[in-house]
């Protein structure tokens, strides 16, 4: 039998004790182990309350059995789905039943990669339902959303109707070698090309904020020795996470944690102070300072708004600093205030806050959300979330652009069309509409074992 119709089984829930376990089935004997469970096959999409009695008929649990009738179901496949109660003794206990029954077990990925190869998604939509998954913020889960339903497959489709269209009339010439291509014509193909490379820089340009909303936001608090960084860390964390002491150079390496701040996720960074005059050791917490500030999203320069005169920061370090993405935090605003303020860059943000009362981190937590809204691309139902589909999307740009310079240069047609065919290719890997085994066996290895 074809791997693809095998009936293959899984637990679709996380493992370990819970309320509910879902199994889910899928393949040409679903019917048939559903009749055998149910005594008759259960209707459509309508839950059904039984007893799950195993091939020896033993009873093993009260469960609600809920049938999906292909091509109407997440594979397009005939499906059964088994909500028992979630005790992983019991769990095996079906798994280990249905296996008897003739499925096997499913391997990661496979639900999706069946739902992909019947026509239920594309592959941009597969890799979605990985990213709602794993969603840790609101964008995240917005982004994941808007590509689940098509917005990135549909970007792919613009474009690939605009390269065909584009092939197609070239090809019309080389058909007919006796008729040169007329001035009027290459015009409105250069345009054209002009056009679609448009429409695949405005995605690769979505490329950085997908990796943001994956990831997190790589959030860097830096500031001098004993300006308050440590307690800023904890008083957005929520925790004492970084010890806080009054002797300056306590951090010596970086402290990272996750966190969120309105819709976004935060990867924030507490780093080594700078130190005037450092020691050994702090010269090597500085080093990794700078190299945390030159890969940052965002920048938290924390000054002591009570010195005389203001603190500075290290040349490399100013060199490195945006006002789109850089926050300065103006410490111990309990205190009275010195000539710390100075310090902040001409047009640069500047919040007051006391890292140790509390007061103004609600306003800095508003400035963090200002500043990463300001990230968010203008086609936010396009986000190229995917390192693969900024790969993809490069080669097909090296594909226009090749096409292009040699369409103005007057090189062959042939030329400009096999440049223009490769860039079907490399659009054509994002949603999936190739035959590329190796992309796929790659892609789904990387999903849990029930989707």
């Amino acid at each position: 039998m074809p791997p693809n119709q095998d009936t293959i089984a899984a637990l679709a829930t996380p493992a370990g004790a819970s309320a509910i376990a879902l199994i889910r089935i899928s393949g040409s004997d679903t019917r048939r182990i559903a009749t055998d469970l149910c005594g008759t096959l259960p209707h459509p999409r309508a839950a059904w309350h039984g007893d799950y009695r195993a091939l020896g008929g033993e009873l093993l649990d009260d469960v609600l059995f809920t049938f999906f009738k292909g091509p109407a179901s997440y594979t397009g496949e005939d499906s059964l789905e088994v909500s028992s109660h979630g005790n992983p003794f019991i769990v095996h206990k079906v798994l280990s039943d249905l296996f008897a029954r003739g499925c096997r077990p499913a391997e990661p990925g496979e639900f999706s990669r069946r739902a992909f190869l019947n026509g239920k998604m594309d592959l941009s939509q597969a890799e979605a339902v990985m990213d709602l998954i794993n969603a840790r913020s609101d964008r995240a889960l917005a982004a994941a959303h808007a590509q689940l339903r098509g917005g990135l497959g549909q970007r792919m489709t613009a474009i690939t109707t605009e390269v065909v269209d584009v092939v197609a009339r070239i090809e019309a010439y080389i058909d007919f070698p006796e008729d040169d291509l007329p001035p009027e014509d290459r015009a409105l193909l250069e345009q054209r090309m002009d056009r679609i490379v448009l429409m695949t820089n405005a995605l690769i340009a979505t490329s950085s904020y997908g990796e943001l909303l994956r990831e997190g936001a790589k959030t860097v608090i830096i500031g001098a020795a004993n300006a308050g960084k440590s307690s800023l860390l904890n008083a957005l964390v929520g925790r004492d996470r970084a010890i806080v002491s009054p002797e300056p150079g306590t951090t010596r390496d970086f402290i990272e944690d996750a966190i969120i701040v309105g819709a976004h996720k935060l990867r924030i960074i507490d780093t080594a102070g700078f130190n005037p005059i450092p020691a050994p050791i702090e010269r090597l917490g500085q080093a990794k300072t700078l190299e945390l500030v030159s890969s940052a999203d965002l920048l938290l320069i924390v000054v002591d708004r009570t010195l005389s005169p203001p603190p500075t920061l290290p040349p490399d370090a100013l060199r490195l600093l945006k006002p789109e993405s850089t926050v300065w935090v103006l410490n111990k605003s309990d205190l009275p205030e010195g000539r710390g303020r100075d310090a902040v860059k001409e047009g640069h943000e500047a919040i007051e806050i006391s890292a140790l009362t509390g007061d103004g981190i609600d306003r800095l937590r508003n400035a963090i959300v200002a500043k990463l809204d300001g990230f968010q691309p203008n086609q936010s139902d396009s986000i190229a979330i995917s390192s693969r589909h900024t790969r993809a999307l490069g080669l097909a740009q090296v594909g226009l652009q090749d096409a292009q310079a040699k369409l103005r240069l007057g090189s062959p047609l042939e030329l400009v069309a096999s440049d223009l065919r490769s860039t079907l290719g490399a659009v054509g890997e994002i949603t999936g509409r190739i035959d590329h085994e190796e992309v796929l066996n790659r892609l789904f290895a990387t999903f849990c074992i029930g989707k």
